[in-house]
């Protein structure tokens, strides 16, 4: 074969598998997407659904959502489509300041029996079904993510100042929630 012939060759190989180079690169980063945020994600809808199967079915329907709007979407493309994914599914009351009167709160009427004890995850996780959707999704995105009080607001679409009611309201009902578990521990025993 001779150089020009080969180079030829060597020219429309280089054709053919860059394309599919490109594509499998487009694939390897979405894969690196989902990879980065898939536990996340699955964890959050987990929580919220209380339910092994419906969160893999939200997690699926948040990529399928996140990769609809962005070809590589980002950390808020995501947070975004997995916020729409709840919002269809669960009764948030997100843009309704009403949903969740506040509790008429004395301080001296908190319970004092938490201070200073040690809570077990599977009482926190009994009282964080038990909570509101509204407030579950407020302390879960922020004492348990850490996202800041200004990017749920903006995440969710609601004043700060109706998160900060929110998590507030969530924070006392799990500690009266906590309060009543042990209670009932300690009686039991």
């Amino acid at each position: 074969m001779f150089d020009s012939e080969r180079q030829f060759a060597h020219d429309l190989a280089a054709k053919v598998v860059s394309p599919l180079q490109a594509e499998q690169s487009v694939e390897a980063r979405r894969r690196d997407i989902y990879d980065s945020h898939r536990h996340r994600t699955f964890s959050l809808a987990y929580y919220m659904t209380g339910n092994e199967l419906e969160a893999e079915q939200v997690l699926a329907d948040t990529f399928l959502r996140a990769f609809r709007t962005a070809q590589e979407p980002n950390a808020q493309d995501v947070d975004l489509a997995l916020m729409e994914e709840l919002r269809d599914r669960l009764p948030l009351g997100l843009n309704d300041e009403a949903a969740t009167p506040p509790p008429a709160l004395v301080l001296s009427d908190l319970p004092t029996e938490l201070a200073g004890s040690t809570v077990k995850r599977t009482d926190l996780e009994e009282a964080m079904r038990n909570l509101p959707a509204r407030e579950r999704l407020l302390f879960l995105l922020r004492d348990v993510e850490g996202y800041a009080s200004t990017a749920i607001a903006e995440l969710l679409q609601m004043p700060e100042v109706q998160v900060q009611h929110g998590l507030f309201t969530a924070r006392i009902r799990l500690r009266q929630l906590l309060s009543a578990a042990q209670a009932e521990r300690a009686e039991a025993a």
